[in-house]
């Protein structure tokens, strides 16, 4: 999908020498500047302002700029401004597709009618976003649907791919985007046929690609990027070598996403997919060939006994925690030789159709991937490199990991070479001002690092209340105990909260005290609890009752912003430290201690630290929000880095006394000083 330049638009000459860009920026951003009367709330900020003009800097440069702008700065228009008057070939990385639709379809128009600046911007999304000719008529004649849904919204899909010019599954809000019917209308990176497909000249994969190599702004998000930098494709491979700057939005996120990518997962689902493709295409291309349904029922069944060798319904485990006599290796063995039977028998029939050549050149993969797996249980990483083993058991398929312990070297020397700028912005990426932490993981060193503060007057318009007398956050019954006390807080703010926690075992707790207590107490306010509807169909629901209490985990951490009076109380029942048990933590800790540092302090708290700004930024969003932070964890008093902990949270106005809160919320009443 691309936004053509505007031809008739007067080209803004590039400044000429890096010293004379802050008064052109200073121009733009101020009052008087062109900016105002295409926002039209729009007000000069001082903050944005000076980070538009590092932006600026580094892109004149060529160089690195670490960014991080508080809630309100604008950072948006911030790097947009620069990126499109003096960026050159633009790549900018978004955290989720709704922020990479927001940018495609709202801020970069506005700035860019603004700046009367002509140039085309596209949107490149992975290929599980766009409908596939192949698999949309494929699925059409083999009729393999079972439920209404399915049938009702593969008639919707149909209609579409006759009048959309993109094929982005977004534009087709009559099919919810996690309808499992997308998954037989899109291509996989394995199930796509190329150029070899009939369909190839009207692909909309290839469509996307082509304008993203033409445009002048490409918006992508972190997962795009880096499965690209991974797999070759995505099409960013295509782009990067033309690219002059690249912008990562929401930056705090990149460490966990390159991880993944950078990685090696094989799942048994994927093994599944296989089995039920080669019988699909075995039966219409080569009935006579082999017993199509026993080949292929052979390796199902060691897929899934590899499953059950872990009888719990969620197992995560290095592969050193493994006992040595578990079934896990005899049938991980079992596994490898049934499929390497089935490519066998693939490659005596691969020549009589180009989909099971396919499907043999997939099982090859698959393959290759298990051979790469060392099944030595005592090696805690694999040979030669920095990587962890693990094994990720959900209740119906079984995940094989192999994730490197720093993404550092990695990402490195895809930045090495052709000199480009690379900016990194977020409103969360320093703990206490200091940026190494999210340097050291992404392999940045000491490139420059800049902070810009938020515009909000936090002792004003907020309270942070950390309450006494809670027990210590592993002692039985603590979600009870952290819903005890907030529930006098939820009744005086009248609803309008955020509960987040950090387990759904918490979010269930929660949710089914409150429901009790609303009911007993005759509490008018709607509860609404993550997993009982959409993300989004949540949010819109808190928006328009204006006196809900939502309970989240992860999720809604970030990204999710709510303006005005609907939200004015964010509980957050425990600081955001990642699982002691997490097999990749536990290695990376395990590495640093034998480089003599502290994993504690060098890695985990900060890491809790950029998750917990993270969830208390959904409290302040505008200039007229007011609202309490109500930090349950009894740590944040009684530990020594507790200090550390409240220093890194925006300045609100703190208190112990629940008197306090109450009286924030009171008509007309000023909060009483601690």
């Amino acid at each position: 999908m691309t936004e053509p330049a505007d031809s008739t638009s007067p080209s803004l000459a590039p400044v000429a020498a890096p010293g004379r860009h802050d008064e052109e920026i200073e121009r733009l951003f101020g009052a008087a500047g062109p900016l105002g009367p295409a926002v039209g709330s729009y007000r000069p900020r001082t903050s944005q302002t000076e980070m538009a003009k590092a932006v600026a800097q580094a892109i004149f440069e060529q160089k690195t700029l670490i960014a991080e702008a508080g809630t309100g700065t604008g950072k948006t228009f911030a790097y947009l401004v620069p990126a499109l008057l003096w960026g050159g070939k633009t790549i900018v990385s978004t955290g989720t597709k709704n922020l990479q639709d927001q940018l495609f379809l709202r801020d970069i128009p506005t700035v860019r009618a603004a700046l009367q600046a002509p140039v085309s911007v596209a949107l490149l999304k992975g290929r599980s976003n766009y409908v596939c000719h192949y698999h949309l008529e494929r699925t059409l004649q083999n009729g393999r649907l079972t439920s209404r849904d399915d049938i009702g919204h593969l008639r919707e899909i149909s209609r579409f791919i006759k009048m959309t010019t993109s094929g982005d599954k977004a534009e087709l809000a009559k099919v919810p985007e996690n309808a499992l019917i997308w998954n037989l209308v899109t291509s996989t990176r394995d199930t796509c046929m190329g150029a070899e497909c009939q369909y190839y000249q009207d692909c909309f994969v290839m469509k996307a690609r082509k304008e993203a190599q033409q445009a002048d702004i490409v918006v992508v998000n972190h997962h795009l990027f880096f499965a690209d930098v991974a797999l070759k494709d995505s099409g960013v491979a295509e782009l990067l070598p033309s690219a002059n700057t690249i912008i990562f939005d929401e930056a705090h996120q990149l460490p966990d996403t390159a991880t993944l990518f950078f990685g090696n997962t094989i799942s048994t689902s994927q093994v599944l997919e296989l089995c039920r493709d080669v019988l699909a295409e075995g039966l219409v291309h080569a009935r006579g060939g082999a017993d199509w349904g026993k080949v292929v029922s052979v390796v199902e069944k060691a897929a899934r006994d590899l499953r059950l060798t872990f009888p719990q319904d969620i197992v995560r485990l290095s592969l050193a925690q493994i006992a040595p006599s578990s079934d896990f290796f005899p049938a991980l063995a079992t596994l490898k030789d049934e499929l390497d039977g089935m490519i066998a028998l693939l490659a005596t029939q691969a020549q009589r159709a180009e989909t099971l050549e396919q499907c043999r050149t997939r099982a090859v993969e698959l393959a290759q991937q298990l051979e790469a797996w060392k099944f030595d249980p005592k090696a805690k990483v694999v040979e030669g490199q920095e990587a962890v083993l693990w094994v990720e058991a959900f209740s119906s398929s079984l995940q094989l990991h192999q994730t490197p312990l720093s993404i550092a070297p990695i990402f490195n020397s895809q930045r090495e070479g052709v000199p480009r700028s690379w900016i990194f912005t977020s409103a969360t990426l320093a703990v206490k001002n200091n940026f190494k932490h999210f340097a050291s993981q992404m392999g940045l060193g000491d490139e420059p690092a800049q902070s810009w503060p938020s515009p909000f007057n936090y002792e004003q318009q907020g309270l942070l209340f950390v309450p006494p007398n809670l027990p210590q956050p592993n002692a039985p019954g603590y979600t009870d105990a952290v819903v005890d006390c907030a529930l006098p807080i939820i009744e005086a703010a009248g609803g309008r909260t955020f509960l987040l926690c950090t387990t759904i075992r918490a979010v269930n707790r929660a949710a089914e005290r409150l429901r009790d207590e609303f009911a007993k107490r005759n509490l008018p306010f709607p509860l609404l609890v993550q997993g009982e509807r959409g993300r989004t169909e949540l949010l819109d629901q808190f928006r328009a009752a204006g006196n809900a209490v939502l309970i989240g985990s992860q999720s809604f951490w970030e990204g999710v912003d709510v303006r005005g009076d609907a939200l004015s109380l964010v509980i957050i029942d425990k600081l955001p430290f990642a699982p002691p048990d997490d097999p990749v933590l536990a290695a990376r800790i395990a590495v640093m201690e034998r480089q003599g540092l502290n994993g504690f302090m060098h890695h985990s708290l900060p890491e809790a630290i950029i998750n917990l700004k993270q969830g208390a930024g959904r409290l302040i969003r505008d200039e007229t929000d007011r609202g309490v932070l109500m930090l349950c964890d009894p740590r944040v008093i009684s530990k020594p880095y507790g200090k550390r902990i409240w220093q890194s949270l925006p300045p609100f106005k703190r208190t112990r006394l629940q008197a306090d809160v109450i009286a924030f919320f009171a008509p007309e009443t000023g909060v009483t000083e601690p």
